[in-house]
């Protein structure tokens, strides 16, 4: 049973720095993560534009449950600058590939696996995500995510998509799910997309009480795990950026 805590981030890229940013948090941010707080990097992804925002990406952190996160949060905020000191060079190379952003800390559903026994066999193998956002009647959505892990293995079966992770958002009104699918190809996300603008998608069973949905399409970065088979470290950094 997956026990961690995750952090979720929209992040808004200033001008064409998408590959910059995607390389400065995988192979930058995550070895001092690993290293100072435990944090492992859960995938970093481009958001493809024709979809959603643009240029965006989305980065998902994977902390050691709420109390590891704490703790992370204590190293971080415990001084008069709110910001880690150690990390001050780190930051100001950030800010010039970003220009905000927005989090969510959620739960991983029981069903969803780590990032390490995601990787426990090399890489993910998929050549996209579809990462969905549901919203659903206050105080439903663990229910929701049940219903969404039951019907997994049915729509996978149907569409080749595979359901790796199902998150509910916590500091919320249990209203919100997360869904994230591993998708083969091109050619498995064109083809559901055609069931689903007719109205015969099979992704989510009946019952899930879904009031608004989102879907955008991602893209592994470089040295996103799933794409690489393990964490970035140091060894990967290159002269691109510091």
């Amino acid at each position: 049973m997956n026990q961690k805590v995750y952090i979720h981030e929209f992040i808004h890229i200033t001008k064409q720095n998408r590959a910059r940013y995607m390389h400065h948090m995988t192979a930058n941010w995550s070895p001092i993560a690993q290293e100072q707080r435990h944090q492992l990097c859960y995938g970093v992804w481009g958001v493809v534009g024709s979809t959603g925002p643009w240029p965006q990406t989305v980065n998902m952190w994977e902390e050691d449950g709420f109390d590891g996160l704490a703790a992370s949060f204590r190293l971080e905020f415990g001084n008069k600058i709110l910001q880690d000191p150690a990390l001050e060079k780190w930051w100001a190379a950030a800010a010039d590939l970003r220009s905000g952003g927005f989090d969510r800390i959620v739960v991983p559903h029981a069903s969803s696996a780590t990032i390490e026994e995601l990787c426990a066999d090399g890489p993910v193998g998929a050549e996209l995500y579809a990462h969905e956002i549901l919203t659903v009647p206050q105080g439903t959505a663990w229910k929701a995510a049940d219903l969404a892990a039951a019907h997994a293995d049915a729509a996978s079966a149907r569409t080749g998509w595979r359901l790796i992770g199902a998150f509910v958002t916590a500091m919320h009104a249990l209203d919100e799910v997360i869904l994230l699918w591993a998708i083969p190809d091109w050619e498995a996300w064109a083809a559901a997309e055609k069931e689903a603008v007719r109205g015969r998608e099979g992704l989510l069973p009946e019952g899930t009480g879904l009031l608004t949905r989102d879907r955008v399409l991602l893209v592994d970065a470089p040295l996103c795990p799933m794409r690489i088979g393990r964490q970035p470290h140091r060894d990967d950094r290159t002269d691109w950026t510091d």
